[in-house]
């Protein structure tokens, strides 16, 4: 497993579960994978150390979960080598790496999306077109939230796209590819903003919850059909097999659905909600991906899950390195799921270390208990500054209550 965060941590606890895990490493992990597996101080965006400890290991698997190693082409030097991954090449990691290639894809594949604008006017949203970690984005509804967005994007010294402001609800859907066959995963739905009722500047995610109402399997398998499939078309046709997870974060506007952006990798926080919900074996899932022999498939039970990202006081502005942690074991000995995104050892001291410290996830019969669960964990848990939103999950609560 290559990455450190909450997403890495999250597929860690399901891959484990798997009959076919006999060892699970990381590099470089953190301390919550630390508890299940090996972590080894290799860094994600290390291509050749992480080729190296590959040379050392006879690993059947490799799961690379961020985007940053993905775009730099760590899994084309992986698979040169003979080693199964589970990741797009470089090639088609820009489908993430530029916001620029993926409107070129889906306009080659017929896949509907936000219109691209030659002039910024607000309503409208601004765009970095490189990676930007989920802060890279900036909408503008007033000329000062415009001018505020375009210094901000600007000053990252990249390109930028400017799109129609959507509105509508967001969902994410996820699909499992080895370059021709897609199988989806549970939609969720992730929260950007940092701070409650959506305010504040984007982040890499506060939250996330899955099922997302009105999206069921007929629904999920429609916007395969419609968003999913003609662009792993069109990037084979373009010789850039995508092998790995394309995640599409929609717009579902009253006029359907329109693509915001595509990820070539498991979301993060939405993975941390999804996988207590799979039934089924995801790492033979996976290796049948890497492999090119995709066949299988994984359905999400009858539960839902919340998951709520606790961060430092000033993210996404600042970090926050070296504040002590506590109430992580009272919250896992009442039920909760807590995955570590930005955490340290001090010792035997567990430590924040990063934006986003912890993700607390419950699973319950509904996104009502699942909900409630999770902000009971979340409030058994502290360190200085921790902030969280507290209306995770709350207004699709509302829908289905």
């Amino acid at each position: 497993m290559v990455g450190s965060g909450g997403r890495e941590h999250a597929l860690a606890w399901k891959v484990a579960q798997s009959e076919h895990c006999s060892e699970l490493h990381a590099a470089p992990g953190n301390p919550g994978i630390a508890k299940i597996g090996h972590c080894h101080p290799v860094r994600a965006e290390d291509g050749e150390g992480l080729l190296a400890f590959c040379g050392e290991h006879e690993f059947d698997l490799v799961v690379v979960g961020p985007e940053a190693p993905l775009v730099a082409g760590v899994a084309d030097q992986l698979r040169h080598a003979g080693v199964a991954v589970f990741g797009p090449s470089a090639a088609a990691a820009r489908i993430e790496g530029s916001k620029s290639f993926a409107k070129d894809v889906m306009a080659s594949a017929g896949v509907p999306t936000a219109e691209r604008l030659s002039v910024a006017r607000p309503p409208c949203v601004i765009k970095a077109d490189g990676l930007a970690a989920g802060k890279g984005v900036f909408v503008c509804r007033t000329q000062e939230e415009l001018d505020a967005g375009l210094q901000a994007a600007g000053g990252r010294g990249e390109s930028l796209v400017i799109e129609e402001l959507l509105e509508g609800d967001e969902v994410s859907i996820f699909a499992i590819c080895d370059g021709r066959e897609a199988v989806p995963l549970a939609p969720a739905q992730d929260f950007k903003r940092v701070g409650d009722g959506d305010t504040g500047p984007n982040t890499g995610g506060m939250g996330a919850y899955s099922p997302v109402p009105s999206f069921g399997p007929t629904e999920t398998d429609e916007l395969l059909a419609t968003i999913h499939r003609p662009v792993l078309t069109e990037l084979s046709r373009r010789g850039s097999p995508f092998v790995g997870l394309l995640y599409a974060g929609l717009m579902i506007t009253d006029n359907g659905p329109r693509v915001l952006e595509f990820n070539c990798r498991f979301g993060d926080p939405e993975t941390q909600s999804i996988m207590p919900r799979l039934e089924g074996d995801l790492l033979e899932l996976l290796h049948e991906a890497a492999t090119g022999s995709l066949s299988g498939s994984v359905h999400a039970g009858k539960t839902a899950a919340v998951t709520v990202v606790l961060a430092a006081q000033d993210y996404p502005a600042q970090n926050d390195v070296g504040s002590p942690i506590d109430g992580v074991d009272d919250a896992e000995a009442n039920g909760a799921l807590v995955f570590h995104a930005g955490t340290a050892m001090r010792g035997d001291r567990l430590i924040t270390n990063g934006g986003r410290i912890l993700n607390v996830t419950e699973v319950g019969e509904d996104l009502a208990a699942a909900r409630a669960g999770a902000y009971e964990g979340v409030g058994r848990i502290s360190f200085a500054g921790m902030r969280y939103r507290t209306d995770i999950a709350a207004d699709a609560e509302a829908r289905v209550g």
